[in-house]
């Protein structure tokens, strides 16, 4: 027997830079008023942060020509005005944060609001790791940019303009002298922009696959290890990392050649300062001390101008991932032909599948076939190698997928006939990937039932076994948890999501590898919760650990998208067959 493989999944669409381009700009007009005020702010602080150096200038010309008096109140003044430079940037920062992740703010809902309107068959598709990286590694990529990096970029750019219209105030010719390095940084930038963008953007793809390949392989983790096909998983883990490595690499060599390009802009830039103003000194034209304040002035340009620069590599990382955000704000949902489908309700639990087949997109043939019947208030387990079909026969069932052929009914009602807001009425499904919502206990629970009482809260945690830990905590049922609270164990997810299932109280329940990422010492507790759960209700259990599968009422395996085998756990083990094989090898790693 052999574990099914599968080619890398197509990724979610990532936005041209032209219509990343266009949010960004529809983010400034929205919020104009903020936006002219950080602009205004940002360029005054820069000319406030410019006199000091102007007035040192004429310092420098007063104690050259032997002029002593006034010198204490010029200080002085070189000093406040020090202050209130400093003190301006300092605003322009926070003005700027401030507007860059407000607009962040909306996206990642815009993008979370999105992404749970997508059709299941979309994520399925595209593979999880893909969707996880971009709300979760991308959306810290962008906001990190808007609050860190471009803060300093923008003041670096405010501070370069005032810089160089005040050395061209002095003399025009030294204006121009400074500004020969301007030909040198665009020059610098376009030849690492176009070859940076797209790395960049490879660089996400390949840490999207390493993680899905790391997913895959850890939700699998079990199966791997009965039919000891370890060496081919990790090898698909070692070329996907492989590769993001190659990309990290192949950008930081990118970027080291490019820092070289920005400190020979600079050298063009103070050179050709200096040999002007010593031209223009010894002619006549200016002072020793107007020529100290430009070349002055632009030797400050070197942090600022230097960190602008070398953030692009920062903004280049963070436009790649605003592109593959805003490529999922312009998914849509495909729009559906015609009046909508007649709802019914179902006359009981029953569960029956009838000649399903199904693929993603026109991709290969997932589920073929495939007929089943799971009478009411009785506990059906599909087990079978990672890739088989059994999490697509699930959602096929929970009506999250809808069949390209064949029909899943529920009482005798194909499921696309029973309205939406009725369907999670009567089916319910559980994953792995417990989510803790930010908040108390209570409130996470009763996102399943908002009008539960506490006490049908405290009865629905009792019946899973959660009861005691819960009111053990510190606030009890009042305690925060979730991002701005306590963290929980993997266990402990688990049993909320159990929990918030008996308050949502649905017909039929779908357990997809629902007990999964419990360790060793809670799987037994969360397995007797999952039977407590779904007592008296029509159940289909993904099995992760065979153990679920042999207290079921029937049991199915499933190979290439196929049912092989049937029976009760007594029956299968007689037969010999490959659920025989299975619970022997599972037996051995157990």
């Amino acid at each position: 027997m052999t574990i099914s493989t599968s080619t890398t999944p197509p990724v979610l669409p990532v936005a041209s830079m032209r219509r990343t381009w266009r949010w960004l700009t529809g983010e400034a007009r929205r919020r104009r008023m903020a936006s002219a005020t950080a602009l205004v702010v940002g360029l005054a602080a820069a000319a406030a942060a410019t006199v000091p150096i102007y007035l040192l200038g004429s310092l420098v010309d007063r104690i050259d020509d032997g002029r002593s008096a006034g010198l204490v109140g010029l200080a002085v003044v070189i000093g406040v005005s020090a202050v209130i430079g400093g003190l301006g940037t300092g605003l322009s920062a926070f003005l700027i944060a401030r507007l860059g992740e407000s607009a962040v703010a909306d996206l990642r809902e815009d993008v979370l609001r999105h992404a749970l309107d997508l059709p299941a068959t979309t994520i399925e598709e595209s593979g999880r790791g893909d969707l996880l990286s971009r709300v979760g590694a991308d959306v810290a990529a962008v906001a990190k940019a808007v609050s860190q990096v471009l803060p300093d970029m923008l003041n670096a750019f405010f501070l370069g303009i005032v810089t160089v219209v005040g050395m061209a105030g002095i003399d025009w010719r030294l204006g121009l002298a400074g500004a020969l390095c301007i030909p040198a940084y665009v020059a610098g930038l376009l030849w690492y922009l176009p070859r940076s963008a797209p790395l960049y953007a490879q660089q996400r793809v390949a840490l999207a696959e390493r993680a899905q390949a790391t997913v895959e392989s850890i939700q699998g983790a079990r199966t791997i290890d009965a039919y000891e096909v370890h060496a081919e998983y990790l090898r698909g883990i070692e070329n996907a990392s492989a590769r993001a490595r190659d990309c990290e690499i192949t950008v930081f060599g990118l970027f080291t050649r490019f820092v070289g390009r920005v400190n020979r802009a600079e050298f063009i830039g103070l050179a050709a300062t200096l040999v002007v103003g010593f031209l223009l000194v010894r002619s006549g034209a200016v002072t020793v001390g107007q020529t100290t304040a430009a070349a002055l002035m632009f030797h400050r340009l070197f942090n600022p101008i230097g960190m602008m620069m070398y953030n692009f590599d920062e903004i280049q990382a963070g436009a790649a991932c605003l592109a593959r955000l805003v490529g999922v704000l312009d998914l849509r949902p495909a729009p559906t032909d015609g009046p909508p489908p007649p709802t019914a309700e179902p006359a009981s639990a029953d569960v029956e599948v009838r000649n399903v087949s199904f693929r993603y997109g026109s991709g290969p043939v997932v589920l073929q076939d495939v007929s089943l019947s799971i009478p009411a208030g009785t506990r059906c387990a599909l087990v079978g190698t990672t890739g088989a079909g059994k999490s697509t026969l699930a959602a096929v069932i929970a009506g999250l997928f809808v069949p390209n052929q064949g029909q899943t009914l529920i009482g005798g009602v194909c499921v696309a006939d029973i309205a939406e807001d009725r369907l999670r009425h009567w089916v319910a499904t559980v994953t792995q990937e417990v989510h803790v919502f930010s908040g108390t206990v209570g409130d996470d629970l009763r996102l399943a039932a908002p009008q539960a009482s506490r006490d049908d809260v405290l009865d629905a945690l009792a019946r899973v076994g959660a009861r005691d830990w819960v009111t053990g905590l510190a606030d009890g049922l009042d305690t925060l948890v979730g991002e701005h609270g306590i963290d929980l164990t993997a266990a402990q997810a688990q049993h909320l999501a159990l929990a918030r299932l008996v308050l949502a109280d649905p017909r039929v329940v779908v357990l997809d590898e629902a007990t999964a990422e419990a360790g060793s010492t809670a799987a037994g507790e969360l397995d007797a919760a999952a039977l407590a759960a779904t007592e008296g209700r029509t159940t289909l259990v993904v099995a992760h650990r065979l153990s679920q599968a042999a207290t079921a009422d029937q049991i199915l395996v499933m190979e290439g998208g196929h049912i092989v085998e049937r029976g009760t756990h007594a029956e299968l083990l007689d037969r010999a067959g490959r659920y025989a094989r299975l619970w022997r090898a599972w037996r051995a790693h157990s």
